[in-house]
């Protein structure tokens, strides 16, 4: 917490086109949260290197992340809106979390296991030492939550256990953060196989819809998902298909499951999945048209990158400098 008002710190990677799990699960909220909270959105590039990038993409998309936060609604004179790489603290308190975090504790992180898993040919040790990083993201802003998907809950568990470790040596020179999780939209599964989350890196295009879909591919996409046996639309544990387009079909429109049930009682799954469809594209079609916009003025989108770094940068500075007079480094006046 710095001063009265309580803290809140959200990255994303630009590694992919952003899907509507990212939109729903997190970044839509994120414009709400700037009332109660001094805000932090970060485009995390440095994160994203953990996997093997071109180069010139990777400028493309920090860019295009920029431009989706500010068209989903983030105003950049109530939120510090900045690119990870451009506040070096990032990277310094990094490889100090580094040392006081567990060899074991990073072994056991289920999405270094699940990303070894895919990328064979790159297990490098920052793909290891990932979870620092994060750790260093959200207590450089000493940030008291974190609003955060259920799959990245562990990460805010683990940056708590560092934490909580130097306040035992250093007590309160960090804040010790709590996870947020949103009740509704917390995890939007693939279209094809509805017991996987949607990822923006899956193979199969009709799996992901993102949120820069143009309406025919939306519903072109809903259309061909993957539902369930009979044709009675009801949220269940045996019928993930459908229970996910009701998830997604709420939160697009605020409607109860109960409400949705009612809506399409005795009505068939191509009706239903049109609407879903439907209620996508209505909901994003305000946001790309802002992102095209916002798109269009390369010149104003870095001007947006250098305030918010000079911003973020003055709050992450303050911390660093604190760790490491405790740690015994010489500082210079």
């Amino acid at each position: 917490m710095f001063g009265e008002q309580k803290v809140s710190y959200s990255g994303v990677q630009p590694s992919g086109n952003l899907t509507i799990g990212n939109y729903l699960g997190a970044i839509r909220n994120f414009a709400e949260y700037s009332a109660q909270y001094k805000t932090f959105y970060c485009v995390a590039d440095e994160h994203a290197i953990t996997v093997r990038q071109v180069p010139a993409e990777l400028r493309r998309r920090t860019y295009e992340t920029v431009a989706l936060y500010m068209a989903c609604g983030l105003d950049p004179a109530q939120n510090t809106l900045y690119v990870q790489s451009m506040v070096h603290e990032h990277a310094e308190l990094a490889w100090i979390l580094n040392c006081f975090t567990m060899f074991g504790e990073l072994s056991r992180m289920t999405q270094f296991k699940d990303k070894s898993a895919r990328h064979t040919d790159n297990i490098n040790a920052g793909l290891f030492t990932y979870p620092a990083l994060m750790a260093a993201d959200i207590l450089l802003y000493q940030t008291d939550v974190v609003p955060v998907g259920i799959d990245q809950k562990q990460h805010v568990e683990l940056c708590r256990d560092i934490a909580e470790r130097i306040n035992q040596i250093w007590p309160g020179l960090f804040t010790v953060p709590e996870p947020m999780i949103p009740q509704n939209g917390m995890k939007i599964m693939s279209l094809a196989d509805p017991t996987r989350k949607m990822s923006k890196s899956d193979e199969n295009p009709n799996a992901v819809v993102y949120i820069l879909d143009d309406r025919d591919t939306m519903i072109r996409k809903f259309r061909r998902a993957v539902t369930d046996s009979g044709s009675e639309v009801r949220y269940a544990a045996d019928k993930p298909g459908v229970a996910n387009l009701m998830t997604i079909y709420s939160c697009f429109t605020g409607k109860s499951m109960e409400e949705i049930e009612r809506e399409f009682a005795g009505v068939g799954y191509g009706e239903f999945k049109l609407a879903v469809g439907e209620a996508a594209a209505d909901a994003l079609a305000p946001v790309q048209r802002r992102y095209t916009e916002l798109m269009a003025d390369k010149a104003g989108l870095e001007a947006q990158m250098k305030k918010g770094a000079e911003e973020a940068s003055w709050y992450a500075r303050r911390t660093l400098a604190k760790v490491k007079k405790k740690m015994g480094f010489v500082q210079l006046s």
